[in-house]
């Protein structure tokens, strides 16, 4: 008979909180709550996509240039501190200013030293209605990967990268076991009685088939509140803005939702991820086992014409 494997259970947070045109402000309510999840007994924290700002990309307005910053930065160096203090590690969405006129939506691995482990820069770049994100942000260069914290390996991607199961296998086959998706994802108003539900349920099932197929948990923190971007003109640039629908979550490797926060309210959401699930579930359902690699060729092309 085996001997038990020891537990491998990490308390992962996830925050989400509403954001205002003050990026102090919003960076000072991102460490506080960073801070009372580290107290709380949390060992990863992640946060929702761009913290430090509302989403301006309701809006293609040179303006907003000026949001952006370096890693290292004001941001990372507040959040060092509480990684250090508290010995977590921290995963911060952030609008990165990588040289004159190139900027990229980036996530920062800190170490619960508070040195910066690697960066990962969001690769797939949307640009649908008030979702402008084509104007502000350079597609990522760093590819998909994966790091080892000491807490555990993790993957970070970002927002419109968990639309594509292309992302979440390439980090999982570097041997995450944890997926992490910071995020700014709602609704339009006028949308939200007829596609509603749908719109939801897809972002979220979509994610946890990522789960399943990985056999990994997948963690999402989103943002909440309405935001109505004003333009140099002063008046919102759209009548409704974007409501933001909050529900982060966490998925274990089944898929299941382990735990959800709710749509209009600042939360701490903390879940104990027992890591051995991760082994069970890629030994049980063994996807990676199985996949033909052979003939995956053609997964590089654009569009296959047959005819």
């Amino acid at each position: 008979m085996s001997e038990q494997q020891p537990t491998r259970i990490v308390n992962v947070a996830l925050t989400q909180m509403a954001c205002t045109d003050d990026p102090r402000e919003n960076l000072a309510r991102q460490v506080k709550l960073a801070e009372q999840a580290a107290s709380q007994g949390a060992k990863m924290i992640c946060t929702q996509e761009m913290f430090r700002s509302q989403y301006f990309c309701q809006v293609e307005d040179h303006r907003f240039f000026q949001l952006a910053e370096t890693i290292p930065g004001p941001s990372t160096e507040a959040l060092a501190q509480v990684a250090k203090r508290h010995g977590v590690v921290i995963i911060a969405s952030l609008f990165e200013k990588r040289a004159s006129g190139l900027y990229h939506n980036t996530a920062a691995i800190i170490e619960a030293d508070g040195s910066i482990l690697g960066i990962y820069r969001k690769m797939h770049i949307p640009d649908d209605p008030l979702y402008y994100e084509k104007f502000y942000f350079t597609p990522g260069d760093t590819g998909f990967r994966s790091w080892n914290t000491s807490a555990g390996k993790i993957g970070v991607l970002i927002c419109w990268d968990q639309w594509y199961p292309e992302g979440a296998r390439l980090t999982a086959l570097q041997g995450a076991e944890i997926l992490f998706y910071p995020t700014a994802i709602g609704w339009h108003p006028s949308e939200k009685v007829e596609y509603g539900h749908s719109q939801h349920e897809a972002w979220e099932v979509m994610q946890r088939s990522h789960a399943i197929a990985n056999g990994c948990f997948v963690c999402a923190p989103n943002r909440i509140g309405v935001e109505k971007i004003l333009g140099s003109d002063g008046r919102p640039v759209s009548d409704e803005g974007i409501e933001f629908w909050g529900q982060s979550f966490v998925a274990s490797p089944n898929g299941q939702v382990v735990k959800r926060a709710l749509v209009d309210r600042e939360e701490i959401l903390m879940v104990p991820c027992d890591l051995n699930q991760v082994e069970f579930s890629r030994t049980h359902w063994p996807f990676l086992r199985d996949r033909r690699i052979d003939a995956y060729g053609k997964m590089i092309e654009r569009f296959i014409d047959e005819g």
